[in-house]
């Protein structure tokens, strides 16, 4: 199994979490109803640190939740973990065996905390540290490289807020998430072609904002993982406040624009990086008029609405990022200097 057949893999990894899993993600929703939850603290690093980014905007938004990102440190090295009372402690890892996010569960539980941890093994450490759990049925990922276990977790998030909220609705545009995910896979050929395109930049900015503002971390994460460019992350509200500086003629800008609440602010962005300062632009978009002041421009199905976006949006981006390594001379299945499972204290 190579990295290309798990990005293709993830259609039918949605598909199948979504089956099996949503009995159990209502016992789950029903249990924080219960235990009358007031906020949740999220424990993550690395590509899953990037779905609990998603989940704070997607908790946030759709079911009044605030969401706090634990700093592991106060845990292991620093030993003063925050009062967490009436907290949803979550951990999520596709592994669960890094010790620094155990050790937030451990300390929720202590603290008498619900816990819940999101994890591709459900035997882990992490997962015998939660009251609850959620396997993401995402399958052996052998890339180092995350990808299917990426989008699955984010899955798992969008399914909870749905049974939290209980709207029929949202369950019904669940159900949808694979069929476009399947869409949008069928642009493989020409990323691959305009990838060649890029092959010599050694720096970029990857701008997303609201819940794609988790996009625009994990495509940058997947270009430093894969293609060792310097690829900077930012939200395109940050990104006015000064980065744009370092933007001159020509230079390579990569953005996540979905249609919703916060898409005239990206578009409003993509037109000044356009017209003012002839910047490179790939753009990620269901909305012709983003796609249109793009050199490359990278489509998701026009129906996928804004808060299921990234589970679609990434897939163009993990292409991108794959057949750009590829066009660099790299190896997609063996990046220099990481492991597939990174365990910090």
């Amino acid at each position: 199994m190579t990295l290309f057949s798990e990005i293709n893999e993830q259609p039918e990894r949605i598909k199948n979490l979504l089956s099996t899993q949503r009995k159990h993600v209502e016992k789950i929703a029903l249990e924080i109803k219960k235990r009358k939850i007031e906020y949740i603290f999220l424990a993550a690093r690395g590509t899953s640190d990037n779905a609990g980014r998603y989940a704070n905007y997607l908790l946030g938004a759709m079911n009044g939740l605030p969401l706090a990102l634990a700093t592991p440190s106060l845990f292991t090295y620093y030993k003063k973990p925050p009062v967490l009372k009436n907290a949803l402690v979550v951990g999520i890892s596709q592994s669960g065996k890094s010790p620094d996010i155990v050790s937030v569960l451990e300390e929720g539980k202590r603290q008498g905390c619900m816990t819940l941890s999101i994890t591709n093994e459900a035997k882990s450490p992490l997962a015998n540290a939660s009251d609850f759990v959620l396997d993401i049925k995402a399958g052996n990922e052998k890339a180092v490289a995350a990808t299917k276990t990426y989008t699955t977790e984010l899955m798992a998030v969008a399914m909870l807020s749905a049974a939290l909220s209980g709207d029929k609705k949202q369950w019904a545009e669940l159900g949808k998430v694979s069929g476009w995910m399947k869409e949008t896979l069928k642009q493989n050929d020409f990323i691959a072609q305009a990838a060649q395109r890029y092959r010599y930049i050694d720096q970029t900015v990857v701008l997303g904002r609201g819940f794609n503002y988790a996009t625009a971390f994990e495509w940058a994460l997947k270009m430093k993982e894969l293609t060792y460019i310097i690829a900077e992350p930012y939200s395109s509200a940050d990104f006015a406040h000064g980065p744009i500086a370092m933007v001159e003629s020509g230079y390579p800008v990569f953005a996540v624009a979905a249609r919703g609440k916060v898409f005239d602010s990206m578009l409003g962005m993509l037109h000044r990086l356009r017209d003012q300062i002839s910047a490179e632009l790939v753009v990620i978009s269901n909305d012709k008029k983003a796609l249109a002041l793009a050199q490359v421009p990278l489509t998701i199905p026009d129906e996928t609405p804004e808060w299921l976006s990234p589970l679609v949006s990434i897939l163009p981006a993990q292409l991108f990022a794959y057949h750009l390594t590829r066009a660099k001379g790299y190896d997609t299945e063996r990046p220099r200097s990481i492991r597939k499972v990174t365990e910090t204290k």
